[in-house]
């Protein structure tokens, strides 16, 4: 273990996150009954620039007047590269109420777009005296994003979670695919001439676990765009829980019961977990650093993969 200790990331459910347009005031009610621990309302690419005005207002009425529950709230703001975004920030900060959470803040490129919106939201925190600090997540979406990823995760103690942007990531990076997430028809190897289709989104989205997890953030599978494909979401869902993400989106309320499934640990992993404790609690009673367990070597190490498992089980559990 490195002498500086790897901090911890938020403690919360973030199983799905999911989104809804501000242009769209009659869903946020079924948004706020669902089952998603997180809640993604959006004044970004889901609304037309006529409608950002509007969709604002909706959202800050809809912080104050909905019942979310213990959700996290968040609103996704406009791009910095936008003449939106400013305006994003002090009207919720002004006008919302505490109920708000977080901002998410997409399409970031360097550590110095977070300094940008710390700045303008520090300040209106201090003139409006606001109690509860805003929490920050981001989307990497382009080159510069993933190739300042852990600048980015380390940039401000508001940060909290980060998500890969499938789409506008392809587009940046020159992808030749319109797909957003999922497995892609042209990325393939041949092993005794039949087809074997990789992830192409893998390396980008283990970059981005190794900085949240640097850093203490959460870190989030992001979109899938084919809301019909059920078995699609769920293996890319799988695939990123294996790879250390704690949750996904849902751009479609069908896939708010997908995602809740993949990255809620089973009854029986969860009870696997508890007897790997146990047995390394015997063997180190013992005297014992090892032991075995249903065949396998279990060691200091299974431990802390175990205690993930049941940390998460509890988290949920007492959500």
């Amino acid at each position: 273990m490195s002498f500086r200790i790897q901090p911890a990331a938020p403690s919360r459910p973030n199983r799905c996150q999911l989104f809804g347009p501000g242009s769209r005031p009659a869903i946020f009610q079924k948004m706020a009954s669902s089952a998603a621990d997180v809640i993604n309302l959006d004044i970004e690419d889901s609304v037309a620039p006529d409608d950002k005005p509007a969709a604002r207002k909706n959202i800050i009425e809809a912080i104050g007047d909905v019942d979310w529950g213990n959700k996290t709230l968040s609103v996704r703001i406009n791009g910095l590269d936008t003449p939106y975004w400013y305006r994003d920030v002090v009207d919720l900060l002004e006008q919302a109420s505490d109920r708000l959470d977080q901002i998410m803040i997409p399409k970031v490129g360097c550590a110095g777009d977070i300094y940008a919106v710390d700045a303008l939201v520090t300040a209106i925190e201090t003139a409006k005296g606001r109690t509860r600090p805003i929490s920050f997540e981001v989307i990497i979406e382009s080159a510069a994003g993933i190739a300042h990823v852990e600048e980015i995760a380390a940039a401000s103690p508001r940060m909290q979670a980060m998500s890969l942007g499938a789409a506008d990531f392809a587009a940046s990076m020159g992808m030749q695919t319109t797909g957003i997430g999922g497995t892609q028809e042209d990325y393939y190897m041949i092993r005794e001439g039949v087809k074997h289709w990789s992830d192409p989104w893998h390396w980008a989205q283990a970059a981005i676990v190794a900085a949240c997890r640097t850093h203490g953030v959460l870190p989030v599978d992001g979109p899938f765009g084919d809301f019909s494909d059920d078995d699609g979401y769920i293996a890319q869902a799988k695939r990123s829980a294996t790879l250390g993400m704690v949750g996904k989106w849902a751009i479609h309320p069908k896939q708010v019961a997908l995602a809740n499934e993949v990255f809620t640990p089973s009854e029986q992993a969860v009870a696997e977990a508890r007897e790997i404790l146990a047995a390394m609690a015997k063997a180190k009673a013992e005297g014992a650093g090892a032991t075995v367990y249903k065949g396998r070597l279990v060691d200091i190490a299974s431990i802390k993969q175990a205690e993930v498992i049941v940390k998460q089980s509890e988290l949920i559990a007492g959500a």
